[in-house]
């Protein structure tokens, strides 16, 4: 049950920092909320699903973030506030037309917010999005509490219909997925506004360099708002030895640090919310008082390089400075921010040296980690049908014995690049990467090339961006094996429906679109399998490794176990037989345990044998199938 569409002003709640965005849109007066899932973003719009019905919402999950934002530009080109949501691989995608978008501009308020995955916890790469503020010349704003987070929410809605244009807001990890308290403020009546877009308006009349123009005035515009903006705070003395300029988690991150280090009557903190265009008043204010600055942010110096550039430009006003950030490497080029970097960085600058623990009790710590916490490789859950698929594809690739490869784009089996898929995974990273790419090798005969390209791809990032990939592989006859992993879900996110699930974000029913139909209308030969069937699924893929000529696809089909298991009752209950087991001698070395890896199999140091976990395992009984020995015993569930 949803408690943000709460109707209690003042009331105050516990909320993530995610849920705080989607209550400031509700408070904002929002009607359409877009998004394509993806961590730490996911939260806000599924948030916003959960009350839809309630608060007249439409809410959808769009087939790409490209998409996403062209459904919310509708919206507010109709006069209704919208939404858009995303994580900073996503924004590389949105990209394409955002940049059209700034110079186009829009009619009711359009927020854009992405979510930046600093250590890239569950991304492929860590990346910094504000640099597509400063790109597209539109506003960025990067809140730094809970409460803030729904309040810049809010205003944001405002300062893009001022300005006709739309706002960019970023959160990252730590503050869209930690909670604080925020109070409720009131949600606004039904209006009954009706949608309705001008045709009299003419959008695309103006010459593009005029409408480039225009932005750059905005800015100006921009910066005498921002000098305004509450969300702009500084904390510290009136002329500090050393003066932290910060944004978004740094802030409190910076706060904790100055405290632990008791320097709170020499180091001044300046929070920056508003940190595109800059508010250039304050910061040359604050600068004027300080001959030292230290730049606290995550990941990339935006901040810190646009700060030296006002600083260049205002040299005769406010004189010498020497900074300290990742350029000066104070605090590190990458990773996320905590309060143990910024007490690093102070403590270099101070000449202080701060431990929080004792020596002693830092190595009893290490030691007792090393003993008592296991080494966990990443690996699939229990009973996924990935290890499967990645099984069969394994012994099929050695049977056909060419040297073959596979390469991958982004979702939970992109764990195969290691153990988990037996490292058959070897190139790729994005989006549907593994099938543009493997169109691109399957052109390479007439080179010498010779290996067979395995394209491994997931349900959702078919439609999401494999498509176009495929539909090139096939118009330029390219020799490929696409194996497609369907699993029912956007499972690496949180389960989101997608357009072959018959469901939508809203829980309405709706025409699923069939893989396989659409495939072979591209002209590709198509296989489906259950990845089970480990004898099956690796004669499909023999059939279709050793077919010389065009595309062949390969949809492996079986719904995600963390869904399954909630639907119905396990299959089997799985045993060893340790009478049978024959342990270290199996195999290639414990061919269960040490190569297939289910969690759900442990291995027993005293009895040196194989055994189940029965906590875990979900009982599909596929170990059965690989024992050499037939030590496994898997026995139906009546």
């Amino acid at each position: 049950m949803s408690i943000i569409d709460l109707n209690a002003p003042g009331k105050e709640l516990l909320l993530m920092g995610n849920e705080a965005i989607a209550r400031g849109a509700l408070e904002a007066g929002v009607k359409v909320c877009t998004a394509y899932p993806g961590t730490p973003s996911t939260d806000i719009i599924e948030n916003l699903a959960s009350v839809a019905k309630s608060m007249g919402l439409y809410v959808e999950w769009s087939i790409n973030e490209k998409v996403a934002l062209e459904v919310a530009s509708a919206a507010s080109f109709s006069g209704l506030r919208s939404i858009c949501a995303m994580k900073q691989n996503g924004l590389n995608v949105a990209s394409d037309y955002l940049l059209s978008l700034n110079l186009i501009g829009i009619e009711a308020g359009l927020l854009l917010v992405t979510c930046d995955d600093p250590s890239a916890h569950s991304s492929s790469n860590e990346q910094d999005s504000r640099p597509f503020a400063k790109l597209a010349d539109l506003p960025l704003l990067e809140p730094s509490t809970f409460q803030e987070a729904k309040e810049m929410t809010k205003w944001a809605f405002a300062l893009s219909e001022e300005m006709g244009i739309v706002c960019l807001m970023r959160g990252v990890t730590r503050t869209s997925h930690a909670r604080g308290n925020v109070t409720l403020g009131p949600l606004p009546p039904p209006d009954g506004r009706k949608a309705w877009f001008d045709k009299s308006r003419q959008r695309n009349t103006n010459p593009i360099f005029q409408k480039h123009d225009q932005l750059h005035r905005n800015l100006i515009r921009l910066e005498e708002i921002f000098a305004a903006s509450p969300f702009n705070q500084y904390i510290g003395p009136e002329r500090p030895d050393v003066l932290i300029i910060t944004c978004g988690s740094g802030w409190l991150y910076s706060q904790e640090a100055v405290e632990l280090l008791g320097l709170e009557d020499a180091v001044g903190i300046l929070k920056i919310g508003t940190t595109w265009p800059l508010p250039t008043k304050i910061i040359i204010e604050k600068l004027g008082k300080t001959e030292k600055v230290l730049f606290i942010e995550e990941v990339d110096s935006f901040l810190e390089g646009n700060v030296k550039e006002l600083a260049a430009d205002f040299s005769g006003q406010i004189g010498p400075k020497t900074f300290f950030g990742k350029r000066s490497q104070h605090i590190p080029f990458f990773g996320e921010m905590n309060a143990d970097r910024v007490i690093d960085a102070l403590g270099k600058i101070f000449d202080i040296r701060y431990q929080a623990r004792s020596p002693e009790y830092e190595a009893q710590a290490a030691e007792v980690a090393a003993k008592m916490l296991p080494s966990r490789a990443l690996g699939f859950c229990p009973g996924c049908s990935h290890r499967a698929s990645y099984w069969s594809i394994k012994n099929a690739l050695q049977l056909d014995n060419r040297q073959g490869f596979a390469t991958y784009d982004i979702g939970c089996y992109a764990l195969g690049r290691g153990p988990a898929g037996y490292y058959l995974l070897k190139t790729g990273g994005a989006m549907g990467t593994g099938t543009g790419l493997a169109s691109g090798f399957g052109k390479l005969a007439e080179f010498g090339f010779a290996q067979p390209v395995v394209a491994m791809c997931g349900d959702s990032t078919f439609f999401h961006a494999a498509m176009p990939a495929l539909v090139n592989a096939c118009y330029n006859k390219s020799s490929i094996v696409m194996v497609i992993l369907d699993n029912s879900a956007t499972a690496m996110t949180g389960f989101q429906p997608h357009p072959g699930v018959g469901r939508n974000a809203m829980g309405e029913e709706v025409t699923p679109v069939e893989i396989e139909a659409v495939c072979r209308s591209f002209g590709a030969k198509v296989l489906v399998t259950d990845p089970f069937d480990l004898e099956g699924t690796k004669q499909k893929m023999l059939q279709a490794l050793e077919d010389p000529v065009g595309v062949k696809v390969v949809i492996m089909r079986r719904k995600c176990q963390m869904l399954k298991g909630k639907e119905e009752k396990p299959p089997y209950k799985v045993r060893v037989n340790p009478e049978i087991c024959i342990g270290d001698d199996c195999g290639c070395d414990r061919l269960c345990t040490r190569v297939f890896k289910c969690p759900g199999l442990m291995w027993d140091k005293k009895s040196a044998k194989a055994r189940i976990d029965e906590v875990i395992c979900v009982g599909c009984g596929v170990c059965a199938e690989i024992c050499p020995e037939k030590a496994i015993i898997k026995e139906e569930i009546r």
